[in-house]
């Protein structure tokens, strides 16, 4: 009977019943009880986690967080089951009933139980989260009024307020939802701080940035509107009760509370309340008291970060000038911030981070405005000062704040610098050092010439910072692990890559403002590591690390003066330097420094082949990553002076090659496989710049004979009897020498063919019995076996194989007689191998493979593709198709292969039956439906292909009246999915394409059925015109008719301009609402690529910006 009237709610609940109800799914006893058990030591451990929160956070913990507490600590505590369901299932079926929220009210008003309260408040939060804008105006203001005067009532009275805290904060948090739900109509702007932070920080997975922005636009609008609306009275009053609590209150927690709320909103009230008040000030008054200080900074930062023209210039000199002072009596300029920021507090720690803060946001919007006051010049140095120290602390994130500004002030000095006139400057680019002569130059040079002066010391002391923290450079393998021991790296960490990438370009800049200061601070630091002075891992790493992110910014002779001394220095640092781990630290930079100046290795022998030689030691040397750097730095280095090995350099007397092979077995023998590859790659680029053939096929001969007289072995007794091959160690070693083959073949291309020649029927014949092998095994054993790794293993071979055969004649000159020798035999072994098998034992590289062979021969296999067709098509498709997720290799290279054939083999898609072409169309609609991208991609390619092709041919009008309509549907179906936004490119000329074909006149049969449709069109366009209207109507029944038209006519009108095509393809989508709330930066791609190729442009018409190795371009060996 008590439930049915507490769900009954026609007339006012009875609120102790409901209280009851309350305590029986809850625990028995009082909160404080509960809390009191928690916080004990008998407290259960599986409840150990609320304990903690509130034992380190007090009150503090929130109130999301301690109604969390509650439900699990009264769950978990409960010991009648029974009772609690039902009392359970009784609150479901009340939050249910949407009138329930009218009883609010009254329950607030009646309850003494905190567990009903909350319960009541949770009721209204569903509604306002789901309901609120549908309820009238009037019932709305009427329960916003009551929180209202709650929280008056019980924030009156201290003693009731602390009593009573976690339910005011409850409270709070409803307000503060019923005011972000409704921003143009606010009457009033209770709590601030609370509004602030709900809205613009902590609902930003909830809220769209442009959802954001407006409700900022919509709360500074109500204050600009009129000085008689009662919002803009009210902010007036809240501005000016700030302003009073911090002048005259003398209660220390009410003054934090306040600074805490003009902190949250002084990013997007008017300035005026900022400028025209006492309120910089009054903020600069409590800067230096401790309790404050750190919430004051906290306000300054968000004033520095303002940015509204020179309106305030001279308030913010001010402010800075009253800082600076007040800084250098709380922090003294001769303060080491590092080490008191390491045995600091968290109070003192979080100060230095504030810090941080306000010195880059204020420099970073008004540098500008403290250079040009010649009083204050000295104080900005000495801020600058300031924040050079910090940035030595060591915290990764306060670096990361320094670091951003620092790069960005060194860019806007290099780039006044790049950009003028200045014959000083431009000498200086070049490398000339050359003094600054008084009235050399005038205007705008003179400016950057000054102002490069006012920040020559602050930038030296920069270079010294970049040098001494440079982060770690990809091409490092070796780390010092968490124990103090030099490991191999196993994983690489994005954000220390992001960050060289920043510290890179920084110290580039740096270097071309001031080549002589770069090169004197690194070779100081290189001495007093020979010296044995400041001797230690990281500074050796970090020192090195930045010589090498600096190739290309000096002028090479001056590059090739540096290099000498530095790589002179570091290989007798490696000969003096004692203990297993300390070389090969000194290794891997040795390894990385010469790694990243091949112009210097290129015009100097000696030291090429004294560092090659370096490194075929370190070859042997097991010390983890060692080796791997070895091979890496011996591939880098060959790629830019492979010339340079296959002449006769003075005082020679062979090329260093032919050295080099003569001592092959010796230095490849403590490599493992991988790092054995990766030295016949380099290798193969050695001998692929030998002119000569007959030479060239020497070396290529002395280069394998290792792997060809293995192989020979292994085939001689396959002869004898087939089970040999079997053995997994035998594959194992086959799949090595393919390996092997493989990597030399990647580099030699067309010269590899001699050698690809003499294993090749040999290679297919072990392909063809592994893979009867695999089938059999597969057939016997079900799909579990293509899992066991004796199959694995087989399969590698099979893989191996058809990559080696598809390297070669990929990187292969386009010789037509190499494709008449090599394909013909893959038909059978390879083709016919690969209908026959069962799908788990298909190997995808085949389709790769044969689309490689006609993009390489195009036309020349059209007779062939008939053959191929009836392998592949079929019985791939038939893998494909069951779903989105299985064989997913093979989906991409079986579309990759209609592609190739499309485009160079087209006839022979026009000779496929109706039947199969439809086939073709349906698995190419199904390609750009697929949500993985390189799919869709291909597919629409694909897409593209056939519709250029069939527009030219004799059956255009054929083709199109069955399929035009078909694919026009089936575009804008993924164009207006969010999923598919990646294709946005390709989406938008398939329907350009399609636009222009049917206005250009060439299709002359009607594309409508005359049977279905009850009147005849004048043309082509008219009917599609009508057509994509209804189709779009009826897609999107939230915009108009009149909408929809303007966009096709628009489509109609701009199909031969590109880019007005896609402008209004783009705004439809957004205008339609499917792409409003979305992150649509792919709509955007093609100019986001146009930036990033602008980006690139300026940074290669910067010396040293690109990396060396980085240029595609090969550089001049000769």
């Amino acid at each position: 009977m008590a439930a049915e009237k507490l769900r009954d709610l026609s007339q006012p609940i009875d609120v102790g019943v409901l209280d009851a109800t309350v305590a029986a799914f809850f625990v028995t006893g009082s909160k404080e009880e509960v809390v009191s058990i928690s916080l004990g030591s008998s407290f259960r451990p599986n409840c150990s986690v609320f304990s903690i929160g509130l034992n380190e956070q007090g009150l503090g913990l929130g109130v999301r967080a301690f109604e969390l507490y509650y439900f699990v600590i009264n769950r978990r505590c409960s010991s009648n089951h029974v009772q609690r369901a039902a009392a359970d299932q009784i609150l479901r079926d009340l939050q249910a009933n949407p009138d329930m929220w009218l009883q609010v009210v009254h329950i607030l008003q009646n309850t003494k139980s905190m567990d009903t309260k909350f319960f009541a408040l949770q009721v209204l939060e569903g509604v306002i989260k789901y309901r609120w804008n549908a309820l009238p105006v009037e019932q709305r203001d009427g329960m916003k009024n009551y929180i209202s005067e709650v929280i008056v009532q019980l924030s009156g009275n201290e003693a009731s307020f602390r009593s009573e805290r976690l339910y005011v904060n409850k409270l709070n948090v409803i307000l503060v939802q019923v005011s972000a739900a409704l921003p143009d109509n606010m009457q009033c702007i209770f709590l601030v701080a609370l509004l602030s932070e709900e809205v613009f920080d902590f609902s930003r997975g909830e809220m769209t940035q442009q959802k954001i922005k407006e409700l900022k636009q919509s709360l500074n609008r109500h204050v600009k509107l009129s000085e008689n609306l009662i919002f803009s009275f009210e902010f007036k009053l809240i501005h000016e009760l700030c302003l009073y609590v911090l002048s005259a209150s003398q209660r220390q927690d009410l003054i934090r509370s306040t600074l805490s709320a003009l902190h949250a909103y002084l990013s997007w009230i008017p300035l005026g309340y900022i400028f025209e008040s006492p309120l910089l000030e009054t903020l600069l008054r409590f800067f230096p008291v401790p309790a404050y200080r750190n919430l004051t900074l906290q306000c300054l930062t968000e004033v520095a970060a303002l940015n509204f023209g020179d309106f305030y210039n001279v308030q913010y000199v001010k402010m800075y000038t009253v800082f600076i002072g007040q800084l250098q009596a709380i922090l003294p300029p001769s303060t080491n911030i590092p080490e008191a920021y390491s045995n600091g507090s968290d109070e003192e720690q979080a100060f230095i981070q504030n810090l941080a803060l306000f010195f880059t946001s204020f420099f970073k919007f008004h540098i500008r405005v403290l250079e040009s006051a010649p009083d204050i010049v000295a104080l900005l140095l000495a801020g600058l000062e300031y924040l050079i120290n910090i940035s030595y602390v060591d915290d990764t994130e306060v670096f990361k704040v320094c670091l951003d500004y620092w790069n960005s002030l060194v860019l806007e000095l290099f780039d006044a610098h790049h950009n003028s006139d200045n014959p000083a400057a431009n000498a200086n680019l070049m490398g000339l050092q050359i003094s600054f002569i008084p009235g050399m130059v005038d205007g705008l040079g003179s400016q950057v010439m000054q102002r490069r002066q006012l920040y020559s010391n602050p930038m030296s002391k920069l270079r010294g910072l970049m040098i001494s923290r440079m982060a770690k450079p990809e091409e490092v393998l070796i780390v010092e692990d968490e124990n103090g021991n030099i490991v191999r790296e196993t994983m690489k960490d994005n954000d220390v890559l992001v960050q060289y990438k920043i510290m890179r370009e920084t110290l580039i800049y740096l270097s071309h403002l001031d080549h002589d200061d770069t090169e004197k601070q690194m070779l100081k630091k290189l001495n007093k590591q020979l010296s044995g002075e400041e001797w230690a891992w990281n500074n050796l790493n970090t020192l090195c690390w930045a010589i090498g992110s600096i190739s290309g910014s000096m002028a090479e002779d001056q590059e090739n003066r540096f290099l000498v001394m530095v790589i002179r220095d570091l290989l007798n640092l490696c000969e003096i330097t004692k203990g297993k781990d300390n070389k090969a630290v000194i290794a891997s930079n040795i390894m990385y420094v010469v790694g990243q100046y091949p112009r210097f290795l290129r015009a100097h022998w000696k030291f090429l082949k004294t560092v090659v030689n370096k490194l075929f030691e370190f070859m042997h040397e097991t010390h983890p990553g060692v080796q791997d750097m070895a091979c890496d730095t011996f591939l880098k280095i060959v790629q830019k002076c492979k010339r340079k090995f296959v002449i006769v350099q003075v005082g020679e007397h062979e090329p260093f090659v032919s050295e080099l092979l003569s001592g092959l077995a010796t230095t490849v023998q403590d490599l493992e496989p991988h790092q054995i590859h990766s030295f016949y790659e380099s290798v193969g680029n050695m001998i692929q710049a030998e002119s000569d053939p007959q030479k060239r096929d020497e070396y290529l001969q002395r280069l394998m004979a290792l792997p060809n007289q293995k192989w020979a072995e292994i085939i001689g007794q396959a002869r004898q009897s087939v089970e040999f091959l079997k053995d997994p160690d035998v594959i194992r070693t086959v799949l090595n020498i393919l390996q092997t083959n493989t990597s030399a073949a990647t580099s030699l291309g067309t010269y590899f063919l001699s050698q690809i020649s003499l294993i090749f029927l040999d290679m297919l014949n072990v392909y063809r019995m592994y893979s009867e092998l695999v089938s059999t095994s597969i057939t016997s054993g079900g799909p579990y076996a293509s899992k066991t790794s004796f199959v694995k293993l087989l399969r590698s071979v099979k893989r191996e194989t058809l990559k080696l055969i598809e390297t070669f004649l990929d990187k292969a000159e386009d010789q037509p007689h190499i494709g008449k020798q090599f394909v013909p035999p893959m038909m059978e072994s390879v083709l016919c191998d690969y209908a026959r098998n069962v799908p788990d034992a298909r190997e995808s590289e085949v389709l790769s493979l044969f689309a490689t062979i006609i993009n390489k021969y195009k036309g020349t296999m059209l007779d062939d593709v008939p053959n191929i067709f009836e392998a592949v098509f079929q019985c791939t498709l038939e893998m494909i198709t069951k779903n989105f997720e299985d064989y997913p290799e093979h989906r991409l290279k079986f579309f990759s292969l209609l592609r190739a054939i499309a485009t160079f083999c087209f006839p022979a898609l026009i000779k496929l039956s109706s039947q199969q072409l439809k086939l073709v169309m349906d698995s190419i609609i199904w390609a750009f439906r697929h949500t993985e991208r390189n799919i869709a991609e291909t597919g629409l390619n694909l897409l593209l292909e056939m519709l250029k092709n069939f527009q030219q041919s004799a059956f255009c009008n054929q083709f199109f009246r069955s399929y035009f309509i078909q694919i026009e549907q089936e575009i804008f179906a993924v164009l207006t999915d969010t999923f598919h936004k990646p294709g946005f490119k390709l989406h938008v000329l398939v329907l350009q394409h399609l636009f222009c074909l049917v206005e250009s006149g060439a299709l002359t049969e009607p594309l409508w059925d005359a049977a279905t449709v009850p009147y005849p069109y004048p043309n082509n366009a008219a009917f599609v015109r009508e057509y994509t209207i209804k189709l779009l109507s009826s897609s999107f029944p939230n915009m108009t008719a009149a909408e929809v038209t303007q966009f096709v006519n628009g489509l109609y009108e701009s199909r031969n301009d590109p880019s007005e095509f896609k402008k209004n393809i783009r705004d439809f989508l957004i205008q339609s609402k499917e792409f409003s709330a979305q992150d649509n930066k792919d709509l955007y791609a093609e100019e986001a690529a146009a930036q990033r190729e602008q980006e690139r442009q300026r940074m290669l018409s910067i010396p040293g910006l690109v990396a060396p190795n980085e240029i595609q371009d090969e550089m001049v060996d000769s």
